[in-house]
């Protein structure tokens, strides 16, 4: 059997949530993401996917591959 290799994002917030809508600070938040150029690098999973989706005009995506 051959390894399964860990996928991950990297997420990073580059404009800020203040005048968006309340559920789009939320889903920064649930991202851990608190701060300008805060960078996480998180699982690659479908959940993370859609909160990325939802608040991909506040952040900038690099997968790493």
């Amino acid at each position: 059997m051959a390894k399964e290799k860990n996928q991950t994002v990297r997420v990073r917030l580059v404009k800020s949530p203040n005048s968006c809508q309340g559920r789009h600070r939320l889903s920064v938040k649930a991202l851990g993401l608190r701060k300008l150029n805060d960078v996480r690098e998180l699982k690659d999973s479908p959940s993370v996917r859609g909160l990325i989706n939802k608040v991909s005009y506040l952040v900038s995506v690099e997968s790493d591959a």
